[in-house]
This record gives C-alpha cells, sequence and structure tokens, in this order.
C-alpha cells in the first residue's frame, strides 16, 4: 500500500459531521467496504472517509512497520460501518492540511526533532481536536526515540500533565472494546528494548480530551503484518486499534 503527500486544501468536518456522514455503530460485526467506482481513478479522501495519516519526520525512520495502515484499515472495516480511504497518508508537522486529519500515526526507532514550525503545527492540531498516536518501536523507555520524543513533548507542550499515565478507567480503553488497560503485546517480552511489560500509555490532554497518546509498547511492530493473515489468528491483534480510531472520531 504506498501513500501519497498532501498537497491543497480540504475543509476538516467536525467529529459530529463526520459521524453523521459515516453512520458509525459500535455493532460489532458490522461491515462496510469502502469501494471507489467501477473505473474510478481517485486521488483525494472523500470528506466522510476515514484516513490513515501517517507523520514524517526527517530525523528519524518515520516509515517504519509499512504494513500497519492496511492492516488497520482492513480492522475500522470489519468492526465499524466508518467509510475508509484505502490509502496511506503521509502528511508533516508543519503542513497546513494537518488539522484536516482527526488521526495521525507516528513511528520510529531513531531520533524525533522538530523544527519550530513543526512544534507549531502539533500544538495547533491538538487543540483543534486532533489525535496524535506515538509508538516506540524501541520498546524501550530508556532508547532513542522515546528519550527524544519524550523531550519533544515537554518542549511543544510544556507543563506538569505532559505525558501522564493514562489511567485504565479511561474512556480510550471503552470507546469500542473493552479493555482493561491497553493490550500487551507479542514484541514487549522478545529480548529486545527494555524486555519489560508496559502497563501503562501515556499522553496530552488538551480540554478534556487526549491529543497525544504515546505507547513503548511497539504495537507497530505487532500490527506490521499482511491484513490477509488476520484470519489465521487465534485472536484479532489490531482491536485496539478500533479504540484509538474511535475515540479520535467521536
Amino acid at each position: 500500500m504506498r501513500g501519497w503527500d498532501v498537497h491543497g486544501s480540504r475543509r476538516r468536518l467536525t467529529r459530529r459531521e463526520f459521524l453523521a456522514a459515516a453512520g458509525i455503530t459500535a455493532s460489532i460485526g458490522a461491515r462496510a467496504l469502502a469501494q471507489r467506482p467501477s473505473g474510478a481513478s481517485r486521488s483525494r479522501p472523500r470528506p466522510s472517509e476515514f484516513v490513515f495519516a501517517r507523520l514524517r519526520y526527517d530525523s528519524g525512520d518515520w516509515d517504519y512497520n509499512p504494513k500497519v495502515a492496511g492492516n488497520i484499515l482492513d480492522t475500522v472495516v470489519q468492526y465499524t460501518t466508518i467509510p475508509v480511504y484505502g490509502e496511506e497518508v503521509i502528511i508533516t508537522a508543519d503542513s497546513p492540511e494537518l488539522a484536516s486529519f482527526p488521526f495521525v500515526f507516528m513511528t520510529g526507532h531513531k531520533l524525533v526533532r522538530w523544527s519550530d514550525a513543526e512544534r507549531a503545527g502539533l500544538v495547533r492540531f491538538v487543540e483543534h481536536g486532533g489525535l496524535l498516536f506515538s509508538d516506540d518501536c524501541n520498546h524501550d523507555v530508556d532508547g532513542l526515540y522515546a528519550k527524544s520524543f519524550e523531550a519533544e513533548m515537554r518542549r511543544t507542550f510544556p507543563g506538569s500533565g505532559t505525558l501522564a499515565k493514562i489511567p485504565n478507567s479511561h474512556q480510550l480503553y471503552r470507546s469500542f472494546f473493552t479493555f482493561e488497560g491497553p493490550p500487551q503485546t507479542s514484541h514487549e517480552l522478545n529480548g529486545w528494548g527494555d524486555d519489560m511489560v508496559h502497563d501503562y500509555l501515556r499522553g496530552v490532554e488538551r480540554h478534556g480530551r487526549l491529543g497525544v497518546v504515546y505507547s513503548n509498547k511497539d504495537y507497530g511492530c505487532e500490527w506490521d503484518y499482511d491484513w490477509r493473515n488476520k484470519r489465521f489468528r487465534r485472536e484479532d491483534n489490531t482491536k485496539f486499534a478500533v479504540n484509538l480510531v474511535v475515540y479520535a472520531m467521536t
């Protein structure tokens, strides 16, 4: 699945408008395939479609785990009636279109360093209700990605509550499926990283909502497989992604 870089402009729907257009339901098993007209070529999403946007940053390996987008889009289709756009969108933090996307995924192993313009863009994104999901591929609280991302978060969103632990009672864990906390990944105890189970996620809140969700659990590697192979798994390990998407859209 190849993504496209954002150019031009598009009005962002409010979450209420999106839900009205999408007809979202919490009925497990409801399916809605977002299909293009036969023979039609369409390079941009429709306003009603959920778009999997990935954050590009020049300092690190932002494009790691390339199969995550296809897998998560399939999961959204499997369990909800949210129409989806079938390609990953690549966007930078300083893009004027960043606020058009309610959900943005970020990952990597290496250094995270933003420009002043990128920090300002992320602040606008969060202030307008966007959700950045940042996943540490090192699953290592002392690793380069973790240390540099956390430093950038504190610089971008200064305050004592920046990257506070998200309580297991948070709506994030009830927005669609019910979890007792963040699901464990098979990578946390694989002998790499800090080799420990991280029993919490951290975040940044604005106006009573999470604008950043930060994970050291390596969900990116956990979800980085061809979506067609999901049927061979005893348990779908991508369900938590639905909670993230639904939380971002409601």
